[in-house]
């Protein structure tokens, strides 16, 4: 399909950014402007916790997928490709699947999710150019959300704690390849 999706590289989200968008009112937005696209742990993190949200934040699975461009299933050779290469962060099941994904792809895309673990596997990893705030992406297609935004969903505070760990991670040893 072409047309509302070409908008830019694939946007892979995580548990954290597909619940601050459906909060924010900014799902649809989002997920009818660009290609958007997660991995069946996020979707099922998506579920967990429902009862602790308002009944209006519920989040339905069957619409979510419907509203992806895409739901990745993740294999073990993927999830080993990253245990090798990321280190000791302690990432949880869905940002470890999404990220596990992301380095089994081919071509651009970014990723937004604001967990500071998976901040700072991207950026261990030499993606951080591809780490997006929930607010820039946002912006990027023109949406301003219903309510305010969490602050680690804004571009402000990405860019703060992205630059932070880029200079402990690359201070001394110079600057990834990626």
């Amino acid at each position: 399909m072409s047309g509302v999706h070409d908008r830019g590289p694939p946007v892979l989200v995580d548990t954290n950014a597909i619940i601050e968008a459906h909060r924010t009112r900014s799902w649809r937005a989002l997920s009818q402007s660009r290609r958007v696209e997660t991995v069946d742990a996020c979707v099922a993190e998506t579920q967990t916790g429902f009862q602790l949200r308002r009944k209006e934040e519920a989040i339905d699975a069957s619409e979510l997928r419907e509203s992806l461009a895409a739901v990745h299933s993740v294999g073990a050779r993927e999830r080993a490709e990253l245990t090798l290469r990321k280190g000791n962060i302690a990432l949880d099941e869905g940002e470890e699947a999404l990220w596990a994904h992301a380095l089994a792809r081919n071509g651009i895309w970014v990723l937004c999710g604001p967990d500071k673990a998976s901040l700072r596997c991207g950026v261990r990893l030499g993606y951080r150019e591809r780490l997006a705030s929930l607010e820039e992406l946002l912006d990027g297609v023109g949406h301003r959300p219903a309510m305010e935004l969490r602050r680690a969903y804004t571009k402000k505070w990405h860019d703060l704690v992205v630059g932070e760990m880029y200079i402990e991670e690359w201070s001394g040893r110079g600057a990834p390849n990626g």
